[in-house]
């Protein structure tokens, strides 16, 4: 039937970015740079995996989502560049592009990112999706 053939296999994925009104308001009412701790605290379940980006690798808001999921039994895995910076240290996986400037650093992600869904997608559903399928 029409859903059948038109529904795609998913996996349960959450942007903290996109939640606009939660950020603002978190931001005016509580502190700023806790807001995707927050919403880590009330969404994160044990098992799961927080995917992290700071090109520094000392934004403190990164830090503090990856303090929050590691007291959660979250998984971290970080984008970051600068060698790294403070949130190496703290996370289970960091990858580190080997540049300084954040448009390089970002350039650099790309095909992490890339890479990143591609093993999910063949992990997940058994077959590696292209962009002619």
């Amino acid at each position: 039937g029409y859903m059948a053939d038109n529904l795609q296999r998913a996996l349960p994925a959450v942007s903290l970015v996109g939640v606009t009104a939660l950020e603002s308001a978190y931001a005016n009412d509580a502190a700023p740079d806790l807001g995707f701790a927050q919403q880590v605290l009330g969404l994160g379940v044990s098992g799961d995996t927080l995917l992290g980006i700071t090109t520094s690798g000392n934004s403190k808001n990164v830090i503090y989502a990856v303090r929050a999921a590691k007291a959660k039994g979250l998984k971290t895995v970080i984008l970051t560049g600068c060698g790294g910076g403070k949130i190496k240290d703290i996370c289970d996986c960091a990858v580190i592009a080997p540049a300084n400037e954040t448009y390089k650093i970002q350039e650099l992600h790309l095909p992490v990112y890339h890479a990143l869904c591609l093993m999910l997608e063949s992990n997940y559903f058994g077959r590696i999706y292209h962009a002619s399928n």
